[in-house]
């Protein structure tokens, strides 16, 4: 009997061992598959600002925004992760990847090595991306000038720091779905769609996170606890945004200047910077868009503790 049950728990062990290793194959995409194409840079420009590239990426403490050594420490409930230097470097950077390994990272959240990528950088946003646009945007980082030095490894205790595992979150919370425009919507309300849920990448701070660092998509863009530990990031629909007109959404996203005359703050100074260099008419696509968020009721913020 004992022998029988010992049998069983091996052959359930092993079922549930060749159904998790399948569940977290990481995806890639084959340089085959990408067919004949000429890369637009002044395009990859674009999808450089609407992604916030330079946020994550430039060399902390220093003013250009186009050194992309990387560096900069992103704290989160998992541990710390350290953004990698994306630069043209041939040693530290990605200065040696393919065009499809990088498809494959922005796409897919999968490195050149074969490892998942942690989802700190936001892929599940990004798969929502147009594979021209990713291209575009490699050849545009060619452009750049290379920036030596390799990055620390992320300070992640285990078992978050078990890479294969991110497999299954990506089961659970990545939609690796592309961008389908919604044909009873305008163009620009298309174009602002895909900037705000693709590259733009808004849900990922401006929504709560569930235990396992989902978002809720039942609370979508209604705010919540600062991904990064401090702080709220706003409700950006219309809970909150009634009073601002689509020109104020589309002014603040180039100022930083909202209609109260308050400045933004926090992380937002490095999107804003972004923000600013995109083009007035995608400024407005976003604002429209955003204007078009039915009100959602975010998390209950926190009471602030009574002064003694």
């Amino acid at each position: 009997m004992l022998r029988r049950i010992f049998l069983a728990l091996v052959v359930a062990a092993v079922i549930g061992g060749a159904i998790f290793w399948w569940l977290t194959i990481p995806a890639t995409v084959a340089a085959n598959s990408l067919p004949a194409y000429t890369p637009d840079p002044a395009n990859g420009l674009t999808t450089f600002n609407a992604g916030g590239c330079s946020s994550c990426h430039a060399v902390p403490g220093q003013p250009d925004r186009l050194k992309l050594g990387g560096g900069l420490a992103i704290p989160s409930p998992f541990g710390t992760f350290h953004s990698p230097n994306i630069s043209p470097d041939p040693t530290d950077g990605i200065g040696r990847w393919t065009e499809a390994e990088f498809v494959s990272a922005v796409l897919k959240g999968t490195a050149p090595s074969g490892a998942h990528y942690f989802p700190a950088f936001p892929y599940a946003s990004y798969a929502n991306a147009r594979i021209e646009d990713i291209r575009d945007l490699f050849a545009y980082l060619k452009t750049l000038a290379p920036v030596a030095g390799k990055v620390r490894d992320h300070d992640v205790p285990f078992p978050f720091n078990v890479r294969r595992n991110v497999g299954i979150w990506k089961f659970l919370f990545a939609d690796d779905r592309p961008f389908q425009p919604d044909p009873a919507r305008s163009a620009q309300w298309n174009r602002g769609a895909y900037l705000v849920n693709g590259f733009g990448h808004c849900a990922e701070c401006h929504s709560p996170r569930n235990f396992l660092g989902g978002i809720v998509a039942a609370q979508r863009f209604a705010g919540g606890p600062n991904p990064e530990g401090e702080g709220w990031v706003p409700n950006i629909t219309q809970k909150r945004l009634a009073d601002w007109s689509a020109k104020d959404i589309a002014f603040f996203l180039e100022t930083g200047q909202t209609p109260e005359g308050d400045s933004a703050g926090g992380s937002m100074v490095r999107v804003i910077r972004n923000t600013s260099q995109l083009s007035a008419e995608d400024r407005a696509a976003m604002a429209e868009y955003i204007k078009s968020l039915p009100p959602l009721e975010g998390p209950p913020r926190p009471k602030k503790a009574a002064k003694s």
